[in-house]
């Protein structure tokens, strides 16, 4: 048999690379003489540079940043001719934060701007922006900041870091250095900015914000975007309720009213590993996530994964560290079977605490069970 395995990182875990090797591990214990292909892949966050600087010719470049507090932090972007990629998660992401130090209030997306801006002066004609894992919520304010626009209030004052500042933003001074480069909004997520499905409401709970903060940043948010609509936008039509506009915590609409285009985070990544082409040869797809829950079913790595499987006709297994998806909801998007580290051991923390040895063992147990079927 010819086993593909193509899973995303398990957040704060396992990154991507080492997902694979668990779960071939555990089948090649079962099922030696089994052809094992393993392509670890992102969605365009975190995780998306390590998988791209794997299978392109193109070189690491560190730049120093600031993270969703404003601290020193070296980022990784990946220049390749003159396309650079950057992985938004480098600069705001939320394991870069303790979770006490959660709050989308006050944490801000200006090492973004940091790592753009760093892309256009070194010559690069195109600009990939990976989205997702970000612990803000300040719809690309702190990055549009060292791009050459500055969120002001009406007295001309710069506002602070931070997505609860954006409900006194009057305006936006200056105008974007970019120099004419293309960029490229990479995500698979399609929540708007604003709204019940908004950046605040869907994502601002994991990142900190309680109900109230959640309501105070979806008003901030609406009302910042009129402001980008009418100083950056310049005709491009309305923010608030673009799909996309939502990833990373609004940096999708920041983007977009800078004239980005959205581009499929998995789509960009599963043509450069080759993941179609060896999904063609493949007798059995296995897949995987840290939370295998509703949002992975939304533009995830599992998602597009499965649905690539269901056109050619394959069985598509997950493996995850829990499970909160219904058989139901699994079957209709393509999915065979997912199963568990929670379940394995018993419990969410002995989960976190092993998960290559749960994974190498969750491995063994798909070969026996679908060799035996």
């Amino acid at each position: 048999m010819r086993i593909l395995i193509s899973p995303d990182k398990f957040a704060g875990t396992l990154s991507a690379p080492e997902v694979v090797n668990a779960l071939a591990e555990g089948w090649a214990d079962v099922a030696p003489d089994d052809v094992i292909i393993g392509l670890p892949m992102s969605d365009g966050g975190p995780g998306m540079i390590d998988t791209l600087a794997a299978n392109l010719d193109g070189r690491r470049t560190p730049i120093t940043a600031v993270d969703p507090l404003g601290r020193q932090v070296t980022a990784n972007s990946l220049y390749v001719g003159d396309t650079a990629y950057i992985e938004s998660a480098q600069a705001c992401g939320l394991h870069l934060l303790a979770p006490d130090e959660r709050d989308p209030m006050r944490t801000t997306s200006y090492g973004v701007g940091t790592l753009i801006g760093h892309a256009v002066e070194s010559g690069m004609r195109t600009v990939v922006v990976g989205l997702g894992g970000s612990a803000t919520n300040d719809a690309g304010a702190g990055m549009l900041t060292p791009l050459g626009l500055t969120p002001v209030d009406a007295a001309g004052r710069a506002l602070p870091y931070g997505g609860g500042w954006l409900i006194d933003c009057d305006r936006l001074e200056g105008a974007a250095r970019l120099r004419g480069v293309e960029l490229i909004a990479a995500t698979d997520v399609d929540n708007p900015l604003c709204g019940i499905n908004g950046a605040s409401a869907v994502f601002g709970p994991q990142k900190g914000a309680d109900p109230d903060a959640v309501q105070r940043l979806d008003f901030a948010l609406s009302r910042f975007s009129s402001v980008l609509e009418r100083d950056v936008a310049d005709g491009r039509g309305e923010l608030s309720q673009r799909p996309g506009g939502g990833a990373a915590g609004g940096i999708g609409a920041a983007l977009f009213a800078l004239g980005a285009r959205r581009e499929s985070g998995f789509g960009l990544v599963a043509d450069v590993v080759g993941l179609y082409e060896a999904m063609d040869t493949a007798d059995l797809v296995i897949t995987g996530e840290g939370s295998f829950d509703h949002q992975s079913l939304r533009g995830k790595v599992v998602s597009g994964v499965a649905e690539a499987a269901g056109e050619r006709g394959l069985p598509c297994l997950v493996a995850a560290g829990q499970v909160t998806v219904g058989r139901r909801e699994m079957l209709s998007a393509g999915i065979t079977r997912a199963v568990s580290l929670a379940e394995h051991y018993g419990s969410v923390e002995e989960a976190m605490s092993r998960p290559a040895e749960g994974l190498r063992a969750l491995g063994a147990r798909f070969a026996r069970q679908w060799r035996r079927g």
